[in-house]
Parts: C-alpha cells; structure tokens; sequence
C-alpha cells in the first residue's frame, strides 16, 4: 500500500527465510479446510464493510495532509478477528449456534479491506483527480502558462465513482492466470503477504489467540484515548488555521515560523510507530535540509531570483522552488527504483527460468524433517490449486472491461481520445507484471511512478489543448491498474499460505474493489463537503494535487516558467535522489541502513517540517521502548499505532458533521511573541 512508496512493510530476513514454512500445528487436513463458499460469510463482508470504511477515512486523511500512508494490513487483520470473535461470543452466550471463525475466514476479511482501502489511495482523492479541480488551477494561477481554465474538473460524486468502477476492476482480472507462476513457480516473497499470513496463522493457535487478544485491547486503549485526545483538542482550535494545538510553538517562535513545531497529531504520531527508522528520519532530513537551510536561502534572494512582492502562492517565487524540488526527488527516486525493479525482475525471471530448463531427472528421495515440508508445501500446492480461476473468463472478463472503460472514459475526460484509453490497455498487463513481480521481490510497489509515466507520455502527445486533464486520466487508468494486479498477488500469496481458496481471494478482491468503488468516494465526499480541501491555509492542503497537475503542465509545456536558477537546483536534487538510491544498494548493511530514502525526504520540502517532528517522535518513542523491552515493542507497537491512527481517524467523522452544520470550536488558542496584543 502505499505512498507514495513509503507504506512498505520492513522484514526480517529470517522470516523472508522461512516464508514457505507453516508451523505443522497450523496446518488443517484439506478435507476439514471450509469450501471456497464457506469462506466468505456475511459476517465477513459486515465486518470488511465497516473496517473499508474506517481505514478510508483514515487513508483520505493522510493523502489530504501529508501523504505518507503507512501499511494498515496488521489492523485490519487484527481488528476483523476482534470483531468476529467477539460476535462469536456473544452469539454462543445467547445460546445461539454460530460457525466456528476460520483463518480462511479471518484472510478473506483481510483482503476485501485492503482491497477497499487501497481505492482511497490509487483512486486519485488527493493526487491526480484532485489535480483537475478549480482550487488547484487557481493555486497554480490563470497567468502561468499550460494551465488552461479549460482543464478544469471538480470532483463530483457520481463521475467519481463512475471513474473508479471502470479502471479499478481491469487489474484484478490482468494477471489472474499468471497466479500459479508467481507464487507458486518463481515462489516470490511477497514480504507483506508473508507476513500478514503468519500473523493470520499464529491468531488461530491458542498460544496466538491469547497475544491477539491482549494487542487487540492495546489497540482499543489507544484508539481510545487517541480520540478523546483529538475531541479535546477541538474544543481550542477556533475558526481560521492560527488557533489550536496544531499550532502549539513547542520549539519557539522563530522556529514555528519556519514550521518546526510538534502538533500533537496522533496520526503521524503512529506512522512514526509504523514507519521504519529511516523512513521518518528521512522525512525529519528532508525538513532540515528544506526549511532548516534551502528556503531560508533562497528567501534572501528574494529581489534577485525573482520577484520579492509575489504571494506566498506564486510559481514564480519562492513556491515554485518548493514545489519544483519536490517533483525532482520524487521522479528521481522513482526512475531509479523502476530501473532497479525491472532489471532485477528481468534478471530473475531468466534465472527461474533456466534453473527450470535444468531440473534432474530423477528426484532423491527426502527424509525426516525435510519430507515434513515437502508435505506441508504439497498441502498448499493442493489447496491453492483446488478451485481455478478458468483462463477464458479472467481473459474475457479484462477485455469486456477494456472494452466498456475505453468507450466510457472519453464520456468522463473529453480530451482523452479512445485510441489512447485501448493502448494503455493494451500495454497494462505487461506494466502489471513487472510491478508485481518486483513487489513479490522487494515489497516496494512503484504503481505511482507507473502513473507518472503514463501522464508524462500521455500529456506530451494530446499535448496543449486539454493534456493536462487527458494525463491525469491516463495516470489513475495506470496507476490503478497496476496496482490492484500487485494488490491481488499478495493476497494470493497470504491466501497461499493460509490455505485459502485462491477462488476465495479472488472472489474478495472483487466485493472488496467493489466496495471501495462507493465506500472511497463517498468517505471522500465527506471530507470535500465539509474541510476547505486543497487551500494553502487549510489543515488538508492536498500537496500532491498541485504536485501532480504541475507535472502535467511539464510534460506539455516544460521548464519555460521555471524562476531562476530553480532548474539547476531540480537537476542537482534529480542527481541527488539517484546517487543517494545508488549509495543504499551498493554500500554494506550496516552502513546503507543509516542513507536517507529520497522519496520520504521530497515530501516536507512542499508541506513543511511539522509532521516530521511528530512522526520523529513516534520513530524515538519505538526507539526507546526497543532497547527496554525489545518482546513487547515487536508484539505491540504495531497495534499501539494502528489504535492512534484509528482513533484520530474515527474523529473526523463527528468533526466533519459538525463542520458541515457550521458549529465552530469554542475557544481559539493562540500564541504571540510577550508584549504582543
């Protein structure tokens, strides 16, 4: 999930060692694993319905702020065991007879609300369909060139939704006939896949159940105290954007100035949990580096480099530079990590596939504790192969969806030609593949760079006359295409190994995606309705909105409007992202950990440095419960986060019923400089 790429999940390389093996207590006889049918319930779908809708809110929250979406694939397997069980239970108390909760049942679950939740992020709510609407266009400017008032769409609900069921089915059925070859042939990690699996796995032992439990009473104390925390804060955050504890100068006041402050948010407090190390101290490196040092500088130059009586808005000045910069890490980063992923994919593939050609013919016969796993691996073999997916329907099914999204997608983005829409499905399975199989690799899905390819291209060949919108279109018909098909491999491999029917998984891919087509633009409508979205003053400033529509209008028109100097700096941060991508693959372990992630760096450069701190203070928080209690950092820390990021997330519902019936906070909490009135 993710990020801009930073919603990986870090591994162990024991566990990515063991990854093919099931502890024997976890394996069921086939004959006794629930039928394909049996294992979604509508209990489940209840349950994955309630929890899309939550981790939605939660992703639309972060995608409006600031971005970075870490996995929420443990809370969701967490708190779809939580509910479930507890229906259980008071069910059996009634007297009621109820089927016995199955890690069958537990993964379906799982996979129908990462499936959910993944259309808030790869349906565009706070990149590229946010990129067309009025706010954005006037951000940028009337006057700057290639932003055209014509390419103007503002979100609306029922285009919205259109948009997202006839793009984000395609991927499901993209790569279905390659399942065997992925997880089974070329047996690819999958790390999250993996890992959700023995989370799913060590629930249904009793030994497992028990830690289940006391995580999932961590997670309701935080979630909890998270949203008592966030109501509270409310109550002193005023009208306007100056009020509140989201504007607390924790650091002083010439630091608050340059947006060094912490803001109490447990949001990004619990990404910090989540995160890797490296992950938030690339983002805290990046707000050193940008409003610690760089945009101080340039400010100087104000009069110089450009004009000094600009708005704070204007490409021209000091804002272009910031945005400019950003957009120069971000593809710098992703060009790097897209050769990188193909050519390992390319590489690994040829050797699969030679190691293949040179199979003995004769097999030793195994004994002992090998012959256990070549058991258990055969259970897995029988069961994932159980119930197919035939060939002719996944291959019809894309091509009548094809068929429908390139005679509708024209309908909903005028400027986006039907040749353009049927070549893009043309080439998609094949983008498909290799970001799948590098996900199966590295667990680094790079769907938005995909995305960006496809707008770059698409916005240079449309060109001046309605390119913007046309590649904005083609970035969410590849971005979501590409990541959807990654998506469903993982799935296939948790459902691989939690015995699950392949038949299943894919089944709950589908009401999953189907769910997220209305449950993602609807929680997004909410926020739209009530929150001033995507102004420069408002807590969900949108960055990749102006992000996105800016390198649309780069692919068009290019770098003419740049201010002075900022191409050099573009260039030099460009060769950066690559040198410093460079540096992590090609130093030893221990010291490549310590070398900042470009794209965690790019982000602050355009938001500021405030969500750094908070998410620097959940890396340190981690940091030290590590070294006093290593055990109980790894059992909890994952369900301490998920419960702060899911309370804070529960608040915006109430906060934006309260905002759209226009009841303002009581108090504004304000802090000046002493002697000021």
């Amino acid at each position: 999930m993710g990020t801009e790429n930073s919603g990986t999940v870090e591994i162990s390389e024991p566990l990515l060692d063991e990854s093919s093996k099931i502890p024997e207590s976890n394996l069921e006889d086939p004959e006794n694993i629930p039928d394909w049918k049996d294992q979604i319930t509508i209990r489940g779908l209840v349950v994955s319905a309630v929890l899309g809708t939550l981790f939605c809110i939660i992703t639309h929250k972060l995608n409006l702020t600031v971005g970075i979406i870490p996995s929420l694939n443990v809370a969701a397997g967490l708190l779809g065991f939580f509910f479930v069980k507890s229906w259980t239970g008071f069910m059996s108390k009634l007297g009621f007879s109820v089927k016995p909760f199955t890690k069958q049942e537990n993964t379906v679950i799982q996979t129908c609300v990462v499936a959910c939740y993944g259309l808030a992020f790869s349906g565009g709510f706070g990149s590229y369909l946010l990129a067309m609407d009025e706010k954005t266009y006037n951000l940028i400017g009337p006057d700057y060139p290639g932003n055209r008032a014509e390419d103007v769409k503002n979100p609306g609900l029922l285009w919205m939704m259109g948009f997202i069921f006839v793009v984000s089915f395609l991927g499901l059925f993209s790569l279905v006939p390659l399942r065997k070859v992925m997880v089974m042939g070329y047996k690819l990690t999958y790390p999250s896949g993996t890992a959700t699996a023995m989370l799913i796995n060590s629930f249904h032992t009793n030994t497992g159940a028990e830690l289940a439990r006391e995580q999932v009473g961590r997670l309701g104390k935080y979630l909890s105290i998270s949203f008592c925390w966030s109501c509270f804060k409310w109550f002193f955050s005023g009208i306007g954007d100056a009020c509140g504890f989201d504007n607390f100068p924790t650091l002083g006041l010439t630091l608050f100035k340059n947006t060094f402050y912490f803001d109490f948010s447990p949001t990004y407090v619990g990404c910090g949990l989540i995160c890797p190390h490296i992950v938030n101290c690339s983002v805290l490196l990046g707000a050193i580096i940008s409003w610690g040092i760089l945009w101080p500088l340039i400010s100087q130059r104000a009069g110089d480099w450009y004009p000094a009586d600009l708005g704070s808005n204007d490409f021209k000045g000091l804002y272009g530079y910031k945005v400019f910069i950003a957009i120069s890490l971000i593809l710098g980063d992703g060009l790097y990590n897209l050769i990188k992923i193909v050519s390992i994919s390319v590489r690994e593939i040829f050797k699969n596939s030679s190691m293949q050609n040179n199979l003995p013919l004769v097999m030793e016969v195994i004994g002992g504790e090998s012959s256990k796993l070549e058991l258990e691996k055969k259970k897995r073999d029988e069961v994932f192969l159980k119930d197919r997916i035939p060939f002719w329907f996944a291959a019809s099914g894309y091509v009548a969806l094809a068929a429908i999204s390139t005679a509708t997608m024209p309908i909903i983005f005028p400027p986006l030609k039907w040749y353009l829409v049927l070549c893009s499905y043309v080439i998609a399975p094949a983008l498909a593949f290799c970001n799948s199989y590098g996900t199966g690799l590295t667990d680094w899905s790079l769907a938005s760079t995909y995305g960006k390819i496809g707008l770059f291209i698409i916005a240079s060949l449309v060109g001046s006359n309605g390119g913007v919108v046309a590649g904005l279109a083609a970035c969410g018909v590849m971005m979501s295409i590409v990541s959807t098909a990654a998506d469903l491999m993982q799935d296939f491999k948790t459902g691989y190994l939690t015995l699950s029917s392949a038949k299943s998984m894919f089944v709950s891919q589908l009401v999953g995606t189907a769910m997220g087509c209305i449950i993602a633009p609807l929680t997004f409508w909410m926020y739209w309705s009530a929150f001033d979205i995507g102004s420069p003053d408002s807590p969900y400033q949108a960055p990749y909105a102006v992000i996105y529509r800016e390198m649309a209008i780069l692919g068009i028109e290019g770098f003419s409007e740049l201010p002075k100097h900022c191409l050099a700096l573009c260039c030099g941060f460009f060769v950066a992202a690559l040198v410093i991508n460079l540096l992590r693959d090609v130093t030893p372990e221990k010291f490549s950990r310590f070398i900042p992630i470009p794209m965690a760096m790019a982000v602050p450069f355009y938001i500021g440095a405030y969500f750094a701190i908070d998410m620097f203070v959940g890396t340190v928080i981690l940091f030290v419960w590590e070294r006093i209690n290593k055990k109980d950092a790894d059992d909890f820390a994952g369900a301490v986060a998920s419960g702060l990021i899911c309370g804070d997330g529960i608040w915006t519902i109430p906060s934006a019923i309260l905002s759209i019936f226009r009841i303002n906070p009581p108090i504004c909490m304000y802090f000046g400089p002493a002697g000021s009135t």
